[in-house]
């Protein structure tokens, strides 16, 4: 039964470094995946950014392009045709705040499930614990026990630390005087 233990201590003491290397390894990779989720976040940012710009531009070019056809076939009729171009525009133009508002949250929410991964509090969490403080004090005070001081108060007991310390002085010097 001896042997036994003495085996058993034996490979939970060479599986510390082990562990601790798996550790290590875990950290690491949760780090990359957090850096990683970062990274894709701002190149999608990046990239509807830019295919959204594209894309406007080429609703515009293709706009000004059915408004010239128009006008050529339709002549008078080129405000009819106008009037539907822009509400073409308008839609794109709405499918694409929709689609960049969407892309907006899908990086916020992203961002927030990394930060939350890392520890990072939020704002409801913030938020949450200025109450439950608030609370606490509210209930100190309640029950008759010293609140923080106010800056004031501290101001004067500021002051008359530096009286004291002389007093002290010139009491060491009395006293060596005396001695």
């Amino acid at each position: 039964m001896a042997k036994f233990k003495k085996t058993a201590s034996k490979k939970t003491a060479s599986n510390k470094p082990e562990l601790q290397a798996q550790a290590e390894r875990l950290q690491k990779s949760l780090s990359e995946s957090a850096q990683q989720i970062w990274h894709a976040g701002v190149g999608a940012f990046s990239r509807a950014q830019a295919e959204g710009g594209k894309l406007f531009e080429n609703l515009v070019k293709e706009g000004l392009n059915l408004e010239q056809a128009a006008r050529k076939i339709a002549g008078g009729r080129a405000d009819v045709v106008r009037d539907a171009v822009e509400q073409r525009v308008e839609q794109a133009r709405g499918r694409a705040t929709d689609t960049w508002d969407r892309l907006e949250k899908v990086f916020e929410d992203r961002v927030q499930r990394a930060l939350t991964k890392l520890g990072v509090p939020g704002r409801d969490d913030l938020t949450d614990l200025s109450k439950r403080v608030e609370a606490l004090t509210a209930e100190l005070r309640r029950q008759g026990g010293t609140a923080p001081r106010k800056p004031a108060l501290r101001k004067t007991a500021a002051k008359k630390a530096p009286a004291k310390k002389a007093t002290r002085k010139t009491a060491k010097k009395a006293a060596k005087r005396a001695g």
